[in-house]
Formats: structure tokens, C-alpha cells, sequence
């Protein structure tokens, strides 16, 4: 632990030009004294810590003992600090091994782009949970994590509807998203890549051999494939709607970003009134229900017939309400 600690207080020592015992005393988690007794065994090892007396003084180290990071301007700098994202490397159990990470990077880098950690900070933030939605880590996901870095085989049980199910899988990579938490993994002996929700797993067991990576699977194409197919997949149903010029405008964020432009690029000429009409696929009628009433009076639903009454009865229910506390209070 000590020799951690040493090579921690060289890092620090090399990222900025002096600090304090009190100040290294709180990032190295010990007291001043221990500093002065580390600082003294990192001399005589032959690391150049030299102690500057006074109320002013610090440790700093001299003779330019520092390794540099050549190469990198201030933007790519910045850029590589934002490869960190807090909150995901917390859940995974890497917040650890990360913060060591940035600390050597800094202490790499010239005097002039030592603050690149701190400015990008304050330019990008990522939030990835859901508004209104209380984020919640899966227990097993650091087990994952480490089987995902390690390319270990692990057996799997998770939940699958009203029963459970075990697979033998090659874990491939981590997709966190929405505040969801998904494993990209290959099916052992079958080769078939899938895709699998953490927080469904109910045990997790690493296995003792270690499994050969396809070099070209690509994580991120591979999300983008199933993310596409797993929208398309869902859209079993079909209605028939009359859109306004401002529900144009707004159906892409109301339902399928991409089903909404497909139905509106196939749809025909506006009528008189500059309304559209077009057939837009949906999950279901009752999902339907939900998205476009949204949408108040800016669509009209010609087909199915049961989503069209459902919508009359929702109208005439608000007009009723409405109607009715016209003249109250």
C-alpha cells in the first residue's frame, strides 16, 4: 500500500508545480507526518522531492522529473478527459482504477495542458438516466464489468418473462443506456451475438477460461443494428391519422423518430386545410392512444375505428369538463 502511495505523491508532485503537505496530506488520505516521512523516502530513492521551508512552502520536485505526454494539443486533451463517465465507471466498479488513470495522464501532459481535465469538466456533463426515473445499478454489474475487460466466459441466469433461463456467454461489451444498463454477448457454441438486460440477470459466475474476441465485431455498429431492429420490431400495428402543420412538426418527437419521417416522406399532397394524412406504424393501439393525444387537436385518427372512438369519447369528455366549470369559480 505504501509503495502506491509513493508513486501516487510523485504523480501529484509531477502535475502541479508545488503543494502543500497539508494539501497532499488530503489527497493521499494520511496525516502530514506520514507526507514528511514519504517524501523523505521518496529522496532517498533517488526521486529529486525538495521541501520548501516557511509558511509558504510545499514539496516540489526539481530537475524537470517528469515523463510528457508529446503530441497532444489543448483540444485533443480535453478530448481524452471526456472518454471518463463518472457515474458509469462508479456502477462497474472502475471509479478506482479511472481516477488513477487521469491522474497519471495529467502528470504526463506539458505545464500548459494540465488544466485540460478542469475545463473539459465544466464543458460536458453526461447525464444518462431518464427524467423522472430513479437510477438503480444492477447488483451483478460489476461481476459483468470485470468478465467484460477480462473476455471471461461467465454462465448466466436471468429472467426471461415468467420463467428463468441459463446461458453460456462470451461477454462482449457494456451499453448503458437511458440509465439501462445492457450486455452485448455471443452465445456460446452458437455464435449468434444478443443482447441481454443486466438488472434480468439473478446470478452471474465467471468461468476459468477466457474466450477468443472476433476482432471484427464493432460495439457500437452492433448497437446501432439491434437498437434499429429492436424500434422496427415493436411497431406491429398500424393507424390511419389526419396531421396538422404544427402536428407535422411535432410527430417525430411524439412517436418513432424514424416511423414518423418514413410515414410522412410516404404520405400524399396536403389537402385544403394543409393537413396530411398518412398510416404510421405504432406498438399498439393503446400505446397509439397514449402518444397521440399529445397531440390534442392538431391530429384526427380516421382508422382503426375503435382508436377513433376512443379519441371521439376523449373529446367529448373534455368538453364536458370543461363545459361544466366554464362558469364556476
Amino acid at each position: 500500500m505504501r509503495a502506491a502511495r509513493l508513486i501516487k505523491m510523485v504523480l501529484l508532485l509531477q502535475s502541479r508545480p508545488s503543494m502543500t503537505a497539508a494539501e497532499l496530506a488530503s489527497e493521499l488520505e494520511v496525516s502530514e507526518r506520514t507526507v514528511t516521512r514519504d517524501a523523505q523516502a521518496l529522496s532517498e530513492a533517488g526521486v529529486p522531492v525538495y521541501a520548501d521551508r516557511g509558511r509558504a512552502g510545499g514539496y516540489r520536485l526539481i530537475g524537470g522529473y517528469r515523463t510528457r505526454l508529446t503530441g497532444l494539443g489543448r483540444s485533443e486533451a480535453e478530448a481524452l478527459f471526456l472518454s471518463g463517465v463518472p457515474g458509469a465507471l462508479r456502477e462497474m466498479g472502475l471509479e478506482d482504477a479511472a481516477s488513477a488513470a487521469r491522474l497519471k495522464v495529467s502528470a504526463a501532459l506539458m505545464p500548459s495542458l494540465r488544466d485540460a481535465s478542469r475545463t473539459a469538466a465544466q464543458r460536458f456533463l453526461l447525464d444518462a438516466p431518464n427524467w423522472f426515473k430513479e437510477p438503480k445499478t444492477p447488483e451483478l454489474l460489476p461481476a459483468v464489468a470485470d468478465a467484460v475487460w477480462d473476455d471471461r466466459r461467465i454462465v448466466a441466469r436471468y429472467l426471461r418473462g415468467e420463467s428463468e433461463a441459463e446461458r453460456e456467454l462470451e461477454p462482449y461489451g457494456l451499453v448503458l443506456k437511458a440509465g439501462v444498463w445492457y450486455l452485448c454477448a455471443r452465445v456460446t457454441g452458437h455464435g449468434s451475438y444478443r443482447v441481454y438486460r443486466i438488472d434480468r440477470f439473478t446470478a452471474v459466475e465467471a468461468a476459468d477460461d477466457r474466450f477468443v474476441r472476433d476482432e471484427e465485431f464493432d460495439l457500437p455498429d452492433f448497437w446501432d443494428e439491434r437498437a434499429e431492429q429492436f424500434a422496427r420490431s415493436i411497431l406491429r400495428a398500424e393507424v390511419v391519422v389526419r396531421v396538422s402543420p404544427g402536428g407535422v412538426r411535432r410527430l417525430p418527437y411524439t412517436v418513432d423518430p424514424q416511423s414518423a419521417r418514413d410515414a410522412l416522406e410516404a404520405a400524399g399532397a396536403p389537402d385544403g386545410d394543409g393537413w396530411v394524412t398518412l398510416t404510421l406504424p405504432v406498438e399498439s393501439e393503446e400505446v397509439a392512444h397514449t402518444q397521440l393525444a399529445s397531440l390534442g387537436p392538431e391530429i384526427e385518427v380516421l382508422a382503426p375505428r375503435s382508436l377513433r372512438e376512443r379519441f371521439a369519447s376523449d373529446a367529448i369528455r373534455l368538453a364536458e369538463l370543461y363545459r361544466a366549470r366554464a362558469g364556476g369559480p
